[in-house]
């Protein structure tokens, strides 16, 4: 049988997730301690730039006389205009550093420090209780909850009050929407088509924006915003989802986490919202592979139908011949209209 990929909808599961520091660093969350999205879990330093100093060529000496002559070594914190070298004779040359920083490398004549050292938090992002410490670099965080993947992410993480702008799946946001009153929530919409709707998000501020669908030409300006933007569906004018417009209209209000990361098959992870929801006990975990069968609700991944949910009646023995021509496996979806379709499994996602 041929494995599917998922994307989650899921009204509650349990929700497992890494945070971690994108260098080595200090962790200072403890095992067992309960987080709020806004905590310091971890923190590091690291360098915007990188200065090599060419001793041997100051000096005016051999790069093996510059290594002995070189008076700092590696991982040595030197203050700006600090004698880092200091040449023979009367009157000798002197190397100075004109930056603060970290030297990094000595060798061949010369030296290699990390300047504009910049102070990195991470925060855990999402409410929950950390089960596990990764030294150096982070934690891992459970929670419980309703949790909503997209396709499509700028990369950003907040939390807030969720706000429902969309009526109906296929609405279209406008700048005029947004006034005031929303400044500091993270807004339910439809579709984006224009930059100056992002930027009227982004001078209130909004805490984020979860939309069905972008126009493709804001993907760079979407980029540059500083808060998150989820997108459930697609590019161009395509509606949210029933799955996912339901699970997130019926939880406005609810203070919800948008991780708008960027999607990555390789390791599996989706940007996606998490709604964090009272619990006796953690239900099971989602599944994050699934197979093919009669049954399973899917979402097809390509036009002409592409967004749209069905239920997946049988799959087709060996290959169909499909209206382009092609030969390829197949199953038959009734969609949520009653309308029945043939679609390639490659064409198709499980919802779940």
């Amino acid at each position: 049988m041929m494995q599917a990929p998922v994307i989650h909808v899921i009204g509650l599961t349990t929700i497992v997730r890494e945070r971690l520091l994108p260098v080595s660093g200090t962790v200072l969350a403890r095992l067992n301690q309960k987080v709020s999205p806004m905590d310091v879990i971890a923190e590091t330093r690291w360098a915007r730039e990188h200065l090599l100093l060419d001793v041997a060529r100051l000096l005016r000496v051999t790069p093996n006389l510059a290594d002995r002559l070189v008076k700092c070594n590696v991982g040595d914190r030197i203050a700006a205009n600090s004698e880092l070298a200091v040449g023979k004779g009367l009157f000798p040359h002197r190397v100075r550093a004109v930056r603060e920083g970290r030297v990094v490398a000595v060798g061949g004549g010369q030296v290699l420090m990390e300047v504009g050292e910049t102070k990195m938090e991470l925060r855990a992002g999402i409410p929950g209780t950390v089960v596990q410490i990764l030294p150096n670099r982070g934690v891992v965080i459970q929670t419980a909850g309703a949790l909503i993947q997209g396709v499509w992410g700028n990369g950003r993480i907040a939390s807030g009050s969720l706000v429902n702008l969309a009526e109906k799946p296929e609405g279209i946001l406008t700048g005029g929407r947004l006034d005031v009153s929303l400044r500091g929530s993270i807004i339910l919409a439809g579709i984006v088509n224009d930059a100056e709707t992002l930027q009227a998000a982004a001078e209130l501020p909004v805490r984020g924006l979860i939309l069905s669908s972008i126009s493709p030409s804001l993907i760079r300006k979407a980029r540059e915003m500083r808060y998150p933007i989820m997108v459930t569906d697609g590019f161009g004018p395509m509606p949210m989802n029933s799955a996912a417009y339901k699970l997130l209209s019926t939880n406005a209000r609810r203070d919800v986490t948008v991780n708008a990361e960027i999607y990555d098959r390789f390791s599996g992870a989706r940007p996606e919202v998490i709604i964090p929801l009272p619990i006796s006990e953690y239900p099971p975990a989602p599944r994050e592979v699934e197979t093919f069968a009669p049954g399973l609700q899917v979402r097809m991944r390509r036009p002409p139908a592409m967004g749209k949910i069905g239920s997946l009646v049988v799959i087709k023995p060996g290959l169909t011949t499909l209206p382009s021509g092609l030969r390829a496996r197949a199953a038959e979806v009734k969609l949520e209209n009653d309308e029945t379709v043939i679609v390639p499994l490659v064409n198709l996602e499980v919802m779940g």
